[in-house]
């Protein structure tokens, strides 16, 4: 019966392509699919009786926890306008350098980034404060676009990323399920702390890269970036620098530091970054009861989406493997060409096209269980297989016409930017992306090196 799951993964990407909501899209097609196959007999009612303990799984999930709490930071920490200050420091201290307000845009997307890991709120807050800068200091709008929105989906690289802690509880089962199936009975664990330390050089490199070609473009195609002439005024301390860079990198270090260490669960990091978070916008006089109020119902409104797609999620994963669904995908990554490195190829090239219609969570609540186990069992390492579906699915949500960053960036743009525009500026970009993904495939290490010496084999 696999052409039944084939049709309903079909059934799935054509109602949300409809604009359908994706939670009850998900759950409501599978249980519709099974009613069916119920009334005709070719699905047994048996495998629904295991939905109450997968929803009971999702509540006590402890890993899951740590979703909530880093939304609440990073949404704190964007009503705090640390962007705000970071940006004119950052500016100020760039600003006579050719390409240096692109190269402070950049940097502050990477502290917002390893602050926040929320995309849409960076991508909107970067364009709202540093869009109409740098188009009034001159630079390029294709330039000021590209390097926005590039700078923008860091947050699903750079830890903590919410993407990394649900990636990594995925994963975690996908390893368990892969070793079984292979005779492995004392199965090797991978958790959210490997993820956030196979994702640290990744994302430096990108900052790097991304770094090298605004210097590279200020270089060779100066006009596009003008150089700022600063005023008396506009001179920035060490003490400036220090207030505007402390707090938000001390908040850094004890959540991912903490993590790395051992010291804390990613859950109890989030925490601590949560409290942190509140003292911080409390410390610089930011925090109203208005505002608040506004935090909690972003928070509340953010994690009940993901939690509500993660239920609805498990329910299509439930009645896709009771059709058969992924021995079907196992038999077509299996006698693909090319072995496991033609399976990887397809999977990365699907993952990468839907990313133009599905957000990351669907994606990672859905695709990834049904290909995670298949390909892990063909001898994937778990964490360099979680960082290249992370970074796979940035790129695809940085890539014309549909990538989810351009859109953001589209809705608080002024009139004067164009869409070709912000199209045509993330093609760089998304060719420096491409080319991160080759070398991690080249170099592997340099996902698993860290994770290595940190927690060991």
């Amino acid at each position: 019966m696999e052409w039944v799951a084939a049709l309903l993964f079909l059934a799935v990407i054509l109602l949300l392509l409809a604009g359908f909501p994706v939670a009850f899209t998900l759950g409501g097609t599978a249980l519709l699919f099974a009613t069916v196959g119920v009334l005709g007999g070719s699905f047994h009612e048996a495998l629904l009786s295991g939905l109450p303990n997968r929803v009971f799984g999702i509540m006590t999930n402890e890993t899951l926890v740590a979703v909530p709490l880093f939304v609440f930071m990073g949404v704190t920490l964007e009503r705090a306008r640390i962007a705000e200050e970071l940006l004119d420091t950052l500016s100020a201290l760039f600003g006579a350098l050719r390409g240096g307000l692109g190269i402070s845009v950049t940097l502050v997307g990477m502290l917002l980034a390893a602050s926040t890991g929320i995309v849409g709120a960076t991508v909107v807050t970067m364009g709202l404060l540093s869009l109409p800068t740098m188009i009034k200091r001159g630079y390029s709008s294709e330039v000021a676009a590209g390097t926005i929105c590039a700078s923008g989906t860091l947050g699903q690289i750079i830890p903590p990323s919410i993407i990394l802690v649900m990636l990594g509880d995925v994963m975690t089962t996908a390893y368990q399920q892969a070793q079984l199936e292979m005779g492995v009975y004392s199965p090797k664990t991978v958790s959210v702390g490997d993820l956030f330390a196979g994702a640290l050089i990744p994302g430096l490199m990108l900052v790097l890269l991304y770094v090298l070609y605004i210097l590279g473009v200020a270089f060779f195609r100066p006009e596009t970036m003008p150089a700022h002439d600063r005023g008396a005024g506009q001179r920035v301390s060490l003490a400036q620098v220090l207030r505007a860079l402390l707090p938000p990198l001390l908040l850094i270090f004890a959540v991912l530091g903490s993590i790395l260490k051992g010291l804390a669960t990613p859950t109890e990091a989030a925490g601590v970054g949560g409290m942190g978070a509140l003292l911080l916008a409390i410390y610089r006089r930011e925090l109203t009861l208005v505002r608040l109020t506004e935090i909690m119902r972003s928070t509340l409104s953010i994690s009940s989406m993901v939690f509500l797609i993660l239920i609805g999620a498990s329910v299509f994963s439930l009645v896709f493997r009771g059709y058969g669904g992924d021995d079907g995908v196992r038999t077509v990554l299996e006698a693909l060409p090319g072995g496991v490195i033609g399976a990887v190829l397809v999977v990365m090239l699907v993952m990468f096209l839907l990313g133009f219609v599905l957000d990351f969570i669907e994606i990672t609540f859905v695709v990834v269980p049904i290909v995670g186990p298949v390909l892990l069992a063909m001898g994937l390492d778990p964490v360099w297989l979680g960082i290249m579906i992370a970074i796979n699915l940035q790129t695809s949500f940085l890539t014309p016409p549909f990538g989810f960053a351009l859109f953001y960036l589209r809705g608080v743009a002024p009139p004067s930017v164009s869409t070709a525009q912000i199209y045509r500026g993330a093609v760089p970009f998304v060719a420096i992306q491409i080319l991160a993904l080759l070398l991690l495939a080249i170099f592997p290490d340099i996902v698993t090196w860290l994770p290595q010496q940190i927690y060991g084999d």
